[in-house]
């Protein structure tokens, strides 16, 4: 109710005003709790060839980014950082249904990075990134992804771009809360 109290006090009776404000609330709320939901409920009830784009945004939020693919489709980036070691990506198809849900920080999409892929190529591929670190001295800029690396610890996977933002190698650090206790 003191939500409700401070809207009508701010907009007295106008109730196209209190409307409005009603909204941007449930909306901020369905952000913060799209921000913070468990994985296992993130996608609830979407099916692949079946759900829409908009299913998806009404269930899982606003995607990070959007990526255009080839052909009509759509990449939908859902990284669940930055201290959680999830990334989704979702796939639309230029029909506009779900082709494919799937958490890309794997080993599995890991040993897709090749030397020579641009940051672009890595961002389409694991997504946004837990922490950037430049190395001046160097000449080298990494790029880190916490991960689940066994059911039990999390571990980071490098990336490691030269000067003109191509791959390198890659390499693993531990995740610095096995370190620093949490």
């Amino acid at each position: 109710m003191g939500l409700i109290s401070s809207v009508l006090a701010l907009f007295g009776c106008d109730q196209q005003k209190v409307d409005e404000a009603m909204k941007k609330a449930g909306d901020t709320a369905r952000a913060t709790w799209n921000s913070v939901k468990p994985d296992s409920q993130l996608f609830k009830g979407i099916v692949v060839g079946e759900s829409s784009e908009d299913d998806v945004r009404r269930q899982a939020g606003r995607p990070e980014i959007v990526w255009e693919e080839e052909g009509g489709g759509r990449r939908l980036e859902y990284p669940r950082g930055p201290e959680g070691a999830t990334t989704w990506m979702v796939t639309i198809g230029a029909d506009g249904t779900v082709r494919v849900i799937e958490q890309v920080l794997s080993a599995e999409h890991f040993a897709r990075v090749r030397a020579g892929m641009s940051q672009d190529d890595i961002r389409r591929l694991l997504g946004k990134p837990t922490k950037v670190e430049a190395f001046a001295l160097k000449q080298e800029e990494v790029w880190g992804y916490r991960w689940w690396e066994s059911a039990q610890e999390k571990a980071f996977f490098n990336v490691h771009f030269d000067a003109g933002g191509k791959v390198t190698h890659t390499s693993r650090s531990d995740d610095p809360s096995r370190t620093q206790g949490g």
